[in-house]
């Protein structure tokens, strides 16, 4: 089955790539480190170090994993070539929130890069779905888990 395609910015592309590298690196080097220890101390089967060691060893080994298959399904958002007429992922896009009367920025990206503390929504999230396509002074209604919001578009910009 193929995979899904990862969209990426380019600065969603290097942290990726950051903590793949340093994944292969410091904290293999780490971990083998902490392991080699945990051995000296002899009977491993009541050696809680080396199991921690060995079960933190799998996870490091499974996010390398899961790093490298999105690295390899990723597809870079060329800037140049998002417009600002109609909402796209790698757009930051300011809207009124018309129940609370409040505004409010989203940047659309890839789920990989969402970060809710800077407002990087997903464009698979309800909010980026229905944002997407849409044109400034649009009103959207969009169906979330809490319920219908109501929204319209003030700014798009990069």
């Amino acid at each position: 089955m193929p995979q899904k395609e990862i969209l990426l910015t380019y600065e969603g592309l290097k942290k990726l790539e950051e903590e793949l590298e340093y994944l292969k690196t410091e904290k293999r080097r780490e971990i083998a480190e902490r392991i080699k220890v945990a051995l000296g101390f002899g009977d491993l089967s009541e050696n809680s170090e080396y199991d921690e060691a060995k079960d933190e060893q799998a996870k490091v080994e499974m996010r390398i994993i899961d790093l490298e298959n999105k690295l390899r399904n990723a597809k870079l958002i060329d800037e140049d070539e998002i417009d600002l007429k109609t909402v796209q992922v790698g757009n930051k896009v300011q809207v009124l929130d018309m129940e609370f009367d409040e505004k409010v920025e989203y940047t659309i990206v890839g789920s990989t890069e969402v970060d809710l503390a800077e407002n990087k929504i997903s464009n698979e999230s309800p909010i980026g779905m229905g944002l997407l396509g849409k044109k400034k002074n649009d009103i959207v209604e969009i169906e979330t888990p809490g319920g219908v919001i109501s929204m319209k578009i003030l700014k798009i910009t990069k």
